[in-house]
């Protein structure tokens, strides 16, 4: 009889769990039209900025009030750009970008200048499209990465502010060279790592970020089973030297600003909370964008909230650590992109009077980015009958996103509604009611703007919004108002600015000498506030100096050359010195500056008759009195 074999359950075969193939993807196997669609779908969340203006929120400073943006472009003029940080910040490439529009553009026109911050932030849209592709996922999930980047709230910041262009300008460089180090990594080129580490370097005086191009290529190296080590570091030395010095550079000119930690409230250890609370805050944004706002100013005192973010931020680290060691990479990998490229803008050094900034998450998100798109791969080839539902939930995820989008960019719309927003939820705060109430001023809303302004003053609010105020009173004629703020501004803080602004209200009280005390202190602080040279030019031709008036005119001409009243005063002046030949050379100015200027055209008229140039007179009288301006004929030269 046989023996009877008995059946044995078989051994389970121990699969491993079901992953997409992750190899890279060139150029020709990623398809144009899904990024072409992601492009567009871009481009329409973000086309209201395209009507939006300048705001009162470091545009001025940064743009159509910025010095050695004055002038025409030319060498001096990029040697002056690439020399001076603005406000602390040493951003040169994109200030110098700036000043390329200011010359095509023939002048600060914000509409134009909103289509360079939309297009360069499409091209980056394009080259994350590209990256992922690189680093594995398939061509729908390069595409959604791409379209989350491109359409994400926390994006709007980086793209609808014009001060902003640093975000999409650094980007439009640190993208390409991660790209072409991921691409080195499969075929190395000693000419592509040329081209990587200049693009590097450019990056570098576009936005200090820039720093963070070496540690995400350690990322990739982890993503690309680099064996990580001091060989890897040393591989990068000239980027990391590169990035130490930049680094340094910035912290420079942020502490000779007064910009490096000014907020001495909260100072030492409370720093690292502030720090863990930025994190966690990033990261729950970063699925669910809540309360985007272009400031967010500390609070008086650090809240509970602040103190136990320490607690899910030490068990974030320990599960990385323990997802390290079951080596989930993508995960790893994700955040490591994410960290790299946050961690030194989570203000445990403080810097500004924000502690938390949508634009800094314009980079790091590409990290958190690939781990949602991965995992969500990943799911949809394990389990090919959930898919439809999966597709649904993110379409209706991502069409949420556009929508948030697209209503912020609204709020970037002017100073009024962008401030507006920000007192919605910070209404304890002065610098956003200081602001709303610059913008009420410039208006002529002075009712408005009084509000405004005495509810900063409530809110302790320091010199800024005293001399801010007290303009608005010198605006509308209340001069001794104007005199008593502008003491109280220089009280708290003499500057350049606040002598000269006091020089003017003391000469709209016909008190001249104090005026001109003051504009003489004041340019002795700053010889370039060109304002001191014009409000002293009056001074002294009320006074009948018409020499110190000359010389103050001739001063302010080398910071505005465009300006044709200040050409025509010049040429007032130099024949009120008998330096009557030399006056043609600034009505010729101020006529080719604006050629409807009658009464330029009327005193060159005068002047070539006095000259003995009777053809010259004949035909400037002639052209004086066809723009409107009453001419009588000089010395028997006929009028036509």
């Amino acid at each position: 009889m046989k023996k009877q074999v008995k059946a044995k359950p078989s051994d389970e075969v121990k699969k491993p769990p079901i992953r997409p193939v992750l190899s890279s993807n060139t150029s020709s196997r990623l398809p144009w039209v899904p990024i072409l669609v992601v492009l567009a779908l871009t481009f329409i969340v973000f086309s209201p900025t395209l009507k939006n203006g300048f705001v009162n929120w470091d545009d001025d400073r940064n743009v159509y009030e910025n010095k050695t943006l004055e002038g025409p472009l030319s060498s001096k003029q990029i040697k002056n750009v690439f020399t001076t940080p603005v406000i602390g910040n040493y951003n040169p490439l994109a200030i110098a970008s700036f000043a390329i529009e200011k010359h095509y553009f023939k002048g600060f026109n914000p509409q134009k200048m909103h289509w360079t911050n939309l297009l360069l932030h499409l091209f980056c849209t394009f080259m994350v499209y590209k990256i992922f592709g690189r680093l594995g996922l398939n061509v729908l999930f390069a595409a959604l990465g791409a379209l989350l980047f491109g359409i994400h709230p926390l994006r709007v910041e980086s793209v609808a502010w014009i001060t902003e262009r640093k975000d999409v300008l650094f980007a439009s460089f640190f993208l390409p060279a991660l790209y072409l180090y991921i691409k080195n990594l499969e075929s190395h080129s000693f000419m592509r790592s040329v081209i990587i580490f200049i693009l590097f370097m450019i990056g570098l005086f576009a936005k200090i970020q820039m720093v963070a191009l070496p540690l995400t290529f350690l990322a990739i190296d982890y993503w690309k089973d680099r064996k990580l080590g001091l060989k890897l570091v040393f591989e990068k030395i000239h980027f990391f030297l590169g990035a130490i010095a930049f680094g340094l550079i910035g912290l420079y000119y942020l502490k000779q600003e007064g910009s490096l930690d000014t907020n001495q409230v909260h100072e030492g250890i409370v720093r690292l909370f502030i720090g863990s609370y930025s994190l966690i805050t990033y990261l729950i944004k970063w699925l669910f964008p809540y309360m985007t706002l272009p400031l967010y100013p500390y609070p008086e005192k650090i809240s509970i909230w602040h103190y136990l973010s320490i607690i899910p931020f030490l068990a974030l680290f320990v599960g990385l650590y323990i997802a390290y060691k079951k080596n989930m990479k993508p995960l790893i990998f994700g955040f490591a992109f994410f960290f790299f490229n946050i961690v030194f803008l989570l203000q445990i050094l403080g810097a500004g009077q924000g502690y938390l900034a949508d634009r800094f998450t314009y980079i790091a998100y590409i990290g958190l980015f690939f781990i949602f798109c991965y995992y969500i791969q990943e799911w949809v080839n394990a389990h090919q009958e959930s898919k439809m539902a999966v597709f649904g939930s993110v379409g209706v995820y991502m069409i949420f996103l556009a929508y948030l989008s697209y209503k912020q960019c609204f709020f970037w719309k002017d100073s009024g509604t962008l401030w507006t927003r920000v007192i919605e939820y910070y209404d304890n705060t002065p610098l956003p009611f200081n602001n709303r109430a610059n913008y009420y001023r410039d208006a002529k809303m002075y009712d408005r703007a009084m509000a405004d302004y005495d509810r900063a003053i409530q809110l302790k609010a320091d010199h800024p919004t005293y001399n801010s105020r007290a303009k608005m009173y010198f605006e509308k004629n209340q001069d001794d108002k104007a005199l008593a703020d502008y003491n109280i501004a220089i009280q708290k803080k003499p500057t350049a600015e606040y002598f000269v602004n006091r020089g003017a209200a003391y000469a709209k009280l016909g008190r001249l000498d104090e005026a001109i005390l003051d504009f003489n202190k004041g340019l002795s602080m700053d010889p370039s506030w060109k304002v001191g040279y014009l409000n002293r030019s009056i001074m002294h031709q009320q006074k009948g100096n018409f020499q110190g008036a000359l010389d103050d005119i001739n001063s302010y001409l080398k910071f505005d050359p465009y300006n044709p009243e200040i050409w025509y005063e010049g040429g007032r002046c130099s024949r009120a010195v008998n330096q009557v030949a030399e006056s043609i050379r600034y009505y010729n100015e101020a006529i080719r500056l604006n050629p409807k200027f009658g009464i330029a055209y009327l005193e060159r008229g005068r002047t070539n008759q006095q000259l003995g140039n009777v053809a010259a007179a004949n035909a400037d009288l002639q052209k004086a009195r066809e723009l409107g301006e009453k001419v009588e004929p000089l010395n028997n030269i006929p009028v036509k």
